[in-house]
């Protein structure tokens, strides 16, 4: 409950910045509304002319022309209304998209590691794009289903009060009905966006593992798991539909049987048949114009129950969205305080990591780096090795502790499993250096042990490659990804297992390539358990329970 609030707060706060726009849409809709009552008014009054006055239509040219200008009028009412609410409602989703993606900038790397790809992608695009019907449409017709049927009501009023009680009457059952029946339409369609973002990792995770699955034979077994997770997408994505038709099946009904009750009153009331009240007093005018006027009475709520499935939407698309916007980030974002010592490029103080589900994971620790070092840090599975690249990288704050970073430093980071795209080598390797030369990016690929296998290529640097590097090797991927870190010109590099995959040979090429970047000043921290990157260190540190510990050469 509370969660639904704070969505319709966040929602009700996006709208308020629009509200010149969503005025304009009102304006425009109060216009459209108003023009087609004086069309109805003029239409009545011609039938009357010709049928009991007994007019020329010669002499009738100018009141046709009227009414040409009145319906001109009405639709260029509805195009500028539904221009107003397009424009707020692309501003207002650029604005909710730019939270998400400022939110995920907040977060960083390891703030997501904890959400799907998918299920990011489902929240930054398709849910953004459920706010569209709610803003540009269910907002400025929210405001004209109360204004225009009281300016309706109004005017039958006075041509025939017993006329307006009728629609007076059936009025408040409309959205009393639409709102029983649309009770839970938000619940729904929160249920209907989770398992689109269900249904989305499975997809991928299967499509990524294709290749597993068809080793052990798995593939029939995976195709029927999707075919299930559709199947659940389909039935709940019925459940706000046949909610959404026996909403419109209500208000249908119900209106339909106010403006029957209507033109059985006008009727018999021209024929004489009743005499209670105002009906003595109809004529041909007031009748034509209160029936005429009737289903206009209703057609605002109509339109506000079809766009009422869009405010559902809406709310259940907004759940999620707030519910990432409210998570805490592992890190402020503020600038770090320089190095107090006086040739130092990072420096840790008195620092400790928690994590909820492990304690303590680093620290207290401390830990200075010079440039042009070229540090190893060794330690067992789990003993804290990438935490410790992460706080160094500023992806997360000490809870403890200060850590201090030279100004304008850059850093270039390289996981144990590369991110490659999909596209061009050449697309890989302007990732870490867009305005790179082919000459530079070859001299990377020679440092990274990949320049001979790509002049080998009949493509060259333009052979493509697949997303998460197929294609290629994990040590060619590797190598690929290495290739970035030679390519850019960060000052502090941090590579987490950084020749896994590679041979003794490779690995000895990468190594000394490694080596002539600590010599031109940049400084490197390698995270590893092999032999060979903690022998060509210039210091080997070794984490235990969370503590560094210095390890002697030899």
């Amino acid at each position: 409950m509370a969660q639904a609030s704070t969505s319709r707060a966040w929602l009700a706060g996006l709208a308020r910045a629009e509200r010149g726009r969503l005025g304009l849409a009102v304006a425009c809709g109060l216009v459209a509304g108003v023009s087609t009552m004086a069309q109805l008014a003029l239409l009545a009054w011609l039938v009357t002319a010709l049928l009991v006055e007994g007019r020329e239509l010669t002499s009738l040219v100018t009141p046709f022309a009227v009414l040409a200008g009145l319906m001109g009028l009405r639709a260029l009412a509805q195009w500028g209304q539904e221009a107003a609410g397009l424009a707020a409602s692309l501003r207002l989703r650029r604005r909710a998209r730019g939270e998400l993606l400022d939110q995920l900038a907040r977060l960083g790397p390891v703030g997501v590691t904890g959400h799907h790809s998918a299920s990011l992608a489902h929240r930054v695009v398709d849910q953004v794009e459920a706010l569209d019907g709610y803003v540009a449409r269910y907002l400025p017709q929210r405001y004209l289903a109360l204004l225009l049927p009281l300016v309706i009501l109004a005017v039958v009023a006075w041509l025939d009060w017993l006329a307006a009680l009728f629609l007076l009457l059936a009025a408040p059952l409309i959205p009393l009905f639409m709102a029983l029946v649309g009770m839970g339409a938000e619940r729904l369609n929160e249920e209907q966006f989770n398992a689109v973002a269900r249904l989305s990792r499975h997809f991928i995770d299967r499509v990524r593992g294709i290749a597993t699955l068809q080793l052990f034979g798995r593939t029939a077994a995976a195709t029927d798991e999707v075919h299930a997770a559709a199947d659940d997408y389909r039935r709940r994505t019925l459940r706000p539909l046949r909610l959404a038709f026996l909403s419109s099946a209500v208000l249908e009904f119900f209106a339909a049987v106010s403006i029957a009750v209507v033109a059985i009153y006008v009727g018999f009331g021209l024929l004489g048949y009743i005499s209670y009240g105002p009906a003595d007093q109809l004529t041909l005018f007031t009748g034509l114009l209160a029936l005429l006027l009737a289903p206009e009475f209703f057609q605002p709520l109509r339109s506000l129950a079809q766009h009422y499935h869009d405010r559902a939407s809406a709310l259940g698309a907004a759940e999620g969205m707030v519910a990432l916007l409210e998570e805490t980030p592992r890190r402020s974002g503020r600038p770090s305080a320089p190095p107090r010592a006086a040739r130092a490029r990072v420096e840790l103080e008195a620092i400790t990591v928690m994590h909820p589900e492990r304690g303590r994971v680093l620290g207290p620790l401390d830990l200075t780096l010079a440039p042009g070092e070229m540090l190893a840090i060794s330690g067992p599975s789990g003993a804290g090795k990438s935490t410790l690249l992460q706080l160094l990288a500023g992806f997360l704050d000490p809870d403890s502790g200060e850590r201090r970073t030279a100004q304008g430093m850059a850093v270039a980071w390289m996981d144990q499993r590369p991110l490659l795209v999909h596209g061009s080598l050449a697309d890989n390797l302007r990732l870490a250096a867009p305005e790179a030369d082919e000459r530079a990016m070859r001299r990377a690929l020679d440092a990274a042990g990949l320049g001979q296998l790509v002049a080998g290529l009949p493509d060259g640097i333009e052979t493509p490659v697949g997303e998460r590097g197929a294609g290629l090797s994990g040590g060619q991927a590797q190598r690929l990804a290495l290739a970035r870190i030679f390519l850019s010109e960060a000052s502090l590099v941090l590579l987490d297992e950084p020749t896994e995959s590679l041979d003794a040979d490779s690995e000895g090429h990468v190594l000394e390539a490694l080596t002539a970047l600590a010599a031109e000043g940049r400084s490197l921290v390698i995270a590893s358990h092999r032999a060979a990157p903690l022998a060509y260190a210039d210091r080997h540190l070794a984490l235990r329970d969370g503590r560094l510990e210095e390890v002697a050469d030899g």
